[in-house]
């Protein structure tokens, strides 16, 4: 009997060192978990997955507040990709890139990386163009959150950003909440407080595909933009002060069009400054979540979004920079006008434009704001 029991061990080791290699699970965008872990700066880095009842998955990973993959159905049931991203952590780490990203302090442009606080002039870094984008060279985006998922559809990202850290004043603490709900939308909410006053701009710097094929241009994407006006920028890409119509020019979309019919229209000095749409919009919302800002459907697939927002701009950028050296998720290159990011702010450079909404953050305050991605299908 122990010679029998001993004899079935043998064989089942035998069998178990000769049975293929268990397949790692991965996410429903195929994602694999195990390639975002890693430690950076102290902290856990790591892939969390949100899902709700209609079948609907967000990817995020707490290294930048990066949305990494945002899986939805199309016209046809087949669930697509529609954003663009990594495979893993450490392309994010090695390929310089907003995909995704919750960013931080101050999202978009200030002029000549100067902002001036209670008579003091403070220098920040000068990362483009002579100008601060994205909180600088090593903003939020290139830095750690801390995560807590609190259910299957709610990660809340936190992070404390030192006096100081890229220049900018004050103690910050920052939340940055993702919501998926049932319907199919993505309730991303910011919060920051200081201990200095000090200005705060956050955005999510998602780059969007909705044909679910980033290897295809989404210039036949339809975009519909709520606003009336827009900032113009100089050469440079910094907002010139003046808020001009859309009426008229390129820059209309309050009756929706196709995005590539007129962006290559260089004639027009501001889709050459632009090097196509990279521009501010004035939002005709007056911070109404009830009322759509802004939606980018994609004939091919039919899934549409709309973005909901408190925020008095959107800044719609078309991807003008991607120039096919970078390969994404799946080893697809990415080339220019890949994609559409539609970031919900207040508008650049307002720290020196005080006829602007204000973006300054005193002790005591609490800054908030709000962006709802709301994914659809129309057949």
């Amino acid at each position: 009997m122990k010679t029998f029991v001993l004899g079935l061990v043998v064989v089942a080791g035998i069998m178990s060192s000769c049975s293929p290699k268990a397949k790692e699970e991965t996410t429903l965008s195929g994602l694999n978990p195990k390639k975002f872990q890693a430690e950076i700066d102290g902290k856990q880095a790591g892939l969390y997955t949100l899902k709700n009842s209609a079948g609907m998955e967000v990817c995020i990973t707490n290294f930048g507040g990066r949305i990494v993959s945002v899986l939805v159905p199309d016209k046809h049931g087949n669930r697509k990709d529609v954003v663009l991203g990594f495979d893993s952590l450490a392309d994010y780490r090695n390929i310089p890139s907003d995909f995704g990203a919750s960013i931080g302090r101050y999202a978009n442009r200030i002029a000549q990386g100067r902002i001036e606080i209670d008579g003091e002039t403070i220098q920040l870094p000068q990362n483009n163009y002579g100008h601060c984008l994205h909180g600088g060279p090593e903003g939020w985006q290139y830095q750690m959150y801390e995560a807590n998922q609190i259910d299957g559809t709610t990660l809340e990202l936190t992070r404390f950003s030192p006096d100081g850290d890229q220049n900018f004043p004050g103690n910050v603490r920052a939340k940055v909440r993702f919501h998926l709900t049932d319907d199919n939308a993505i309730d991303i909410q910011y919060e920051a407080v200081t201990d200095k006053k000090t200005v705060i701009n956050m955005t999510n710097h998602s780059y969007f595909n909705l044909s679910g094929n980033p290897a295809v241009a989404a210039t036949d994407h339809l975009l519909y933009v709520n606003a009336d006006g827009y900032t113009p920028v100089d050469s440079t890409f910094m907002t010139t002060g003046e808020i001009v119509p859309v009426a008229g020019t390129p820059m209309d979309f309050i009756q929706p069009k196709e995005i590539g019919r007129e962006i290559d229209r260089y004639d027009f000095v501001q889709l050459k400054n632009g090097n196509g749409y990279d521009h501010n919009f004035v939002l005709n919302t007056k911070g109404d979540l009830s009322t759509v800002a802004a939606r980018l459907s994609s004939p091919e697939s039919g899934i549409v979004l709309e973005v909901y927002t408190d925020e008095p701009g959107i800044q719609v950028y078309t991807g003008n920079f991607l120039d096919g050296t970078v390969k994404g998720k799946k080893g697809v290159v990415y080339n220019q006008r890949a994609s559409v990011c539609l970031e919900t702010q207040h508008f650049p450079d307002s720290p020196n434009k005080p006829r602007w909404p204000s973006v300054y953050l005193e002790p005591g305050q609490t800054y908030s704001s709000r962006c709802i991605y709301k994914f659809s299908v129309e057949k």
